[in-house]
């Protein structure tokens, strides 16, 4: 008998090779190499969509010969998911979920399974992880379920394949990924051969029977979903759920959309009952801000559509230490560094012998350009000791001029921040014609970062 064929994957990555290597060229993790049996291409075991034989090819058609269907999208009861899918769920979709373990990723999907059976969608959650008696016991906690919800416990795919094909639900939950396995596959459930094998005969079977499934994905200590690369591109759809866990709430981001946007987010929190959303993320956030106190100011962030208002602490002293201190907490380090060496050569603050701690309270995490007003603003006031009025928030990008640049949507910040009682806001020059469309709010337009910080001490 011929030899069977085999290929090195990487574990972390995916990345293939023809040989062992010790560090992957994909990732640069060193020891994650593994040999498992070569998998001939899927779709040349698989027959075509109607299980016949090949016939004619099939002819191109036009734009306007493709008839649209207006109920494509069926929404999940959640406003918050619905925005990160781009305004509801896709028929025959593939779905990825993925997240830190205890997250809610199974407590979301389940929310939304209620909510779809009490909408009459019939709907078959498949678990590998969990028994039928724990699911119920999750469930309870939720509220009444219908009998639209089918569950079933199972991580054989052919046996799935089977169920689904018979019962026909409209959408499929598959918990997890990594516990499926094929029988034509010899490697262990959870290897790279068997993730991205499992992956595709879901997919064949979202596309072939038009339903939606929804997969979730286990992360690596990196927080990428676990197995190989090229998992991510097979899916139309990727989801991270993200969340401090020492705080309630949870954040979910779409990385990946084939029908929608990617800049949205969705904003939960996690209580007894399971997840509820947030639909004030900016009231959420801002709780607890202390009064009075130097060092603190409100900024303005854009996620997709929706503005979001977000303390920046930041705490400066005199530091002990030869090199001094710097700290950031949810936001980039690196340009924390920039935005000090900028105050300490455009705006004469004398930084280099102070220590320095930034935090974005409440434990998210930004990187918008727009934060660095806020960022600056709030160095400086712990520099100077001088509170910043707690009715004023500021947003602008800083570049190594010195100069304020002006950022996206100016004019929904500022109506976001009239919205929650704010009187004064501190804006890139650039952007106070467009933002000045609003009215009983008062805009300062500074050029530099010397004016922004002159404009505190009004």
């Amino acid at each position: 008998m011929a030899k069977a064929k085999t290929l090195f994957f990487c574990q972390n990555c995916g990345f293939e090779s023809s040989k062992w290597m010790g560090q992957c060229p994909g990732c640069r993790e060193w020891n994650t190499f593994v040999e498992e049996p070569q998998v001939g291409s899927s779709s040349a075991k698989k027959p075509s969509a109607g299980g016949a034989s090949r016939g004619e090819a099939p002819r191109p058609r036009t734009l306007a010969q493709i008839e649209m269907n207006q109920t494509t999208r069926m929404t999940t009861g959640m406003g918050e998911l619905d925005r990160v899918l781009g305004g509801g769920i896709v028929q025959g979709s593939l779905v990825l979920v993925g997240g830190d373990p205890g997250i809610g990723k199974s407590t979301l999907l389940l929310q939304v399974c209620r909510n779809l059976s009490a909408a009459e969608k019939k709907v078959l959650y498949i678990s590998g992880e969990e028994s039928l008696q724990q699911i119920r016991l999750r469930a309870e906690r939720m509220g009444a379920f219908t009998e639209s919800l089918l569950l079933l416990c199972e991580t054989n795919l052919e046996d799935i394949r089977e169920t689904i094909v018979r019962v026909q639900p409209e959408v499929v939950i598959i918990d997890s990924i990594q516990t499926m396995y094929n029988e034509s596959v010899s490697s262990a459930p959870g290897s790279v051969s068997q993730v991205r094998e499992s992956t595709g005969v879901l997919m064949q079977i979202a596309k072939v029977q038009n339903i939606t499934i929804f997969i979730v994905g286990h992360v690596t200590k990196e927080g990428v979903v676990a197995g190989p690369r090229v998992l991510e591109h097979m899916v139309d759809t990727v989801l991270y759920f993200e969340g401090d866990r020492y705080a309630s709430y949870r954040i979910l981001r779409g990385v990946k959309n084939r029908f929608g946007s990617t800049n949205e987010i969705g904003v939960f929190e996690m209580r007894g009952s399971g997840l509820a959303e947030v639909a004030n993320p900016s009231e959420y956030m801002l709780e607890g801000k202390p009064e009075g106190a130097s060092g603190s100011v409100v900024a303005c962030t854009m996620e997709g559509t929706r503005p979001m208002l977000l303390e920046v602490q930041a705490l400066v002293c005199q530091s002990s230490l030869a090199f001094p201190r710097r700290t950031a907490a949810g936001t980039d380090l690196n340009r924390v560094n920039l935005l000090m060496a900028v105050l300490e050569k455009r705006a004469g603050l004398r930084l280099s012998s102070y220590d320095a701690y930034v935090n974005i309270a409440g434990g998210i995490r930004m990187n918008e350009p727009a934060l660095d007003l806020g960022i600056v603003l709030a160095l400086a006031s712990s520099m100077r000791d001088v509170a910043i009025d707690e009715k004023t928030i500021a947003f602008g990008e800083v570049g190594l001029s010195g100069e304020v640049r002006s950022v996206t949507m100016p004019e929904q910040r500022v109506r976001e921040a009239k919205r929650l009682g704010f009187e004064t806001v501190i804006l890139p020059s650039g952007c106070k014609k467009q933002a000045a469309r609003v009215d009983g709010i008062k805009l300062i337009g500074v050029r530099n970062v010397r004016e922004a910080i002159e404009a505190i001490r009004m």
